[in-house]
């Protein structure tokens, strides 16, 4: 597996990336635009972080991961907010938690009506949408907080795995006083892989989900604490797993 600093695509060839490589990576300035906003208004979502729920539903007894989630149906019109739903991938996609009807706290009021969070859901979409053009997209969004309380911190429990959707979005919000979080990406199918370490706020990862699988290593405090947040979009044609078309 070779070994690198992130090599960012140009927002023009994000489809082509993603047909020639599975995936593609964009800068937070290239994100904030596709959001139809500035960086520092990505950034008005950073206090909603602090405000994450334990996950209580770790195999492994961890405590270190913190979330809330919500979906949405997007179509190339409008952006809609779905019921709350219990979160469930099959144990093919995941054998560690799949199976399992996770029901997690909604994401706040306040955060999902705020624009740079609509514009992320919808300009993050329009990627997709152009990729593989389809009457709607099934979106879930999980914020992620991954921390030291234990020692270390595991942001794939699972390992290297698919999501059983389309398109999976890995957004880097905060890096606090921590070593580790490599993104690892390998080929379903073949042996190649590449890895690297998102460093820059509001970095975008975008994954072929049928193409690539995909992990992040643990990571360990720099001094007393540290975290790792993150938000992950998915995209899924058809319906919400657990859901029959």
């Amino acid at each position: 597996m070779s070994s690198a600093a992130p090599t960012f695509t140009h927002p023009a060839q994000v489809s082509e990336a993603l047909r020639a490589h599975g995936y593609a990576l964009l800068p937070p300035q290239d994100v904030a635009a596709l959001a139809g906003c500035k960086v520092a208004d990505l950034d008005s979502l950073l206090p909603s972080w602090e405000q994450l729920e334990l996950d209580n539903y770790l195999k492994d007894g961890g405590r270190y991961r913190r979330r809330r989630h919500a979906c949405f149906v997007q179509t190339p019109q409008e952006l809609n907010q779905a019921p709350h739903r219990a979160h469930w991938q099959p144990v093919e996609y995941n054998a560690l938690h799949g199976g399992m009807h996770r029901l997690f706290e909604p994401v706040l009021a306040e955060t999902v009506a705020n624009p740079a969070w609509q514009g992320l859901v919808n300009g993050i979409g329009s990627l997709c949408f152009a990729a593989r053009p389809q009457p709607a997209w099934y979106v879930e969004a999980h914020q992620f907080r991954i921390d030291t309380t234990d020692g270390i911190g595991r942001p794939t429990p699972e390992g290297a795995h698919r999501d059983g959707v389309d398109f999976v979005a890995v957004l880097l919000v905060a890096r606090h006083e921590i070593k580790g979080g490599e993104t690892r990406i390998f080929e379903a199918d073949g042996p190649n892989g590449k890895r690297f370490t998102l460093s820059e706020p509001w970095s975008l990862l975008l994954m072929d989900d049928a193409v690539v699988i995909h992990e992040s290593t643990p990571i360990q405090p720099l001094t007393d604490h540290g975290h790792r947040d993150t938000l992950v979009l998915t995209y899924r044609a058809g319906c919400f797993q657990g859901e029959s078309n």
